[in-house]
């Protein structure tokens, strides 16, 4: 049985190209940039833009204490689940490119796809909403006094959906946040490029940006590799099962898609009360006779509603949906989440992140309407 674990993956060493590293390095150390440099990462599909995230987030690592990274690839998410928009706070280097790893971020919304085509709209609500927070918390003059903090510098990670809606989308992402540093990366294949220049600034216009255009590299001179191949779906699975693994001690013995199927089936599930939480369902409409059979064995968001309306949902962590008792009135549910941050979760939210059918193919692994040896109810 294949390890399921992303850190036990074999990956090659990756190399970076001298035109990465000069890119990255104009990014950290632009004498111009006061406060700290905002670069966003764009380019096509599989150009190479988590690798040069991960690798200028080291860079810029060298220089300041800490980095914030906003990731809106609900896609191929660096640090969280997927189907996640977050803001993560960085201060340690990542020597292995190869590993993604999981981290808590500062601040999540659950975006609930693989992909912004179903609601652009709400996924740019999202993004701007975690722009706005960096900006609030971490580049205004009065936090920035009282903390000791001389700002944070951010990368911002773009999906490598660059054509059709995807171009308009990444288009309103670069005027909203209006980057100090854009660093584009261009492949082979010229029409899956983006336009050259500063595609995004209208006639005339005038922007204080740096624009950098590097290209894409899979192998260098020594056939060295230069870029992390991956397995789009592959990689999700993995993610979705490295995150549901937390359920358990690290030193707990689970190494395989078998073992940690196993290990969920005999967790103990949280018991919620349905009449405590809220349900939304996003991109999608459900009768309310189907609502909650439409959970079971399903991944939903833990959220914490807004008292402003204006405000979207925070997400706290994902669950999995491991039953429910319709006579009870419960849902049981699996999450690593801490129970004092449970205890705030009053919105569960449903969207299209399903659960790996590595684990759903293992006998025992979801057993609808389970209820014994359950804990307290939230």
């Amino acid at each position: 049985m294949a390890p399921f674990s992303e850190t036990e993956c074999p990956s090659p060493s990756i190399f970076i190209p001298e035109e990465w590293s000069e890119a990255a390095d104009a990014v950290a150390y632009d004498s111009t940039t006061s406060p700290p440099p905002v670069a966003l990462i764009c380019g096509a599909k599989n150009s190479g833009k988590t690798t040069f995230s991960r690798h200028l987030l080291n860079v810029l690592l060298q220089r300041y204490r800490k980095v914030a990274y906003l990731d809106t690839d609900v896609g191929q998410t660096e640090f969280t689940p997927p189907g996640c928009l977050s803001l993560t706070i960085i201060d340690k280097i990542t020597p292995d490119l190869t590993i993604p790893c999981l981290k808590t971020p500062e601040r999540c919304f659950f975006y609930g796809d693989i992909s912004s085509k179903r609601d652009p709209t709400v996924y740019l609500t999202c993004i701007f909403a975690l722009y706005d927070y960096y900006q609030k918390i971490y580049c205004t003059s009065d936090n920035n006094e009282s903390s000791g903090n001389t700002g944070l510098p951010l990368v911002v990670n773009t999906p490598g959906w660059v054509k059709g809606i995807g171009y308009d989308i990444l288009v309103d992402m670069l005027k909203y946040i209006s980057p100090t540093h854009v660093v584009k990366i261009c492949i082979s294949a010229e029409s899956k490029n983006l336009p050259a220049g500063a595609f995004w600034l209208t006639k005339g216009q005038n922007a204080t940006v740096t624009l950098m255009e590097i290209s894409a590299a899979r192998q260098d001179s020594l056939k060295r590799s230069v870029l992390v191949q991956k397995d789009s779906r592959l990689l999700r699975d993995l993610r979705i099962m490295a995150y549901f693994r937390q359920c358990f001690p690290s030193d707990l013995n689970i190494t395989t898609i078998k073992e940690l199927a196993h290990a969920l089936a005999a967790h103990s599930p949280y018991e919620i009360s349905i009449s405590s939480i809220k349900i939304k369902h996003l991109h999608c409409k459900v009768p309310s006779t189907e609502i909650l059979y439409s959970l079971n064995a399903t991944i939903v968001g833990l959220a914490v509603s807004s008292e402003d309306s204006e405000h979207l949902p925070q997400c706290v962590g994902l669950g999995l949906v491991r039953g429910i008792d319709t006579f009870r009135r419960s849902l049981y549910v699996i999450t690593p989440v801490p129970h004092d941050t449970l205890e705030k979760v009053d919105l569960l939210l449903q969207g299209f992140i399903q659960i790996p059918t590595c684990l759903m193919q293992v006998q025992g692994c979801i057993s609808p309407y389970m209820s014994a040896n359950v804990l307290p109810t939230i």
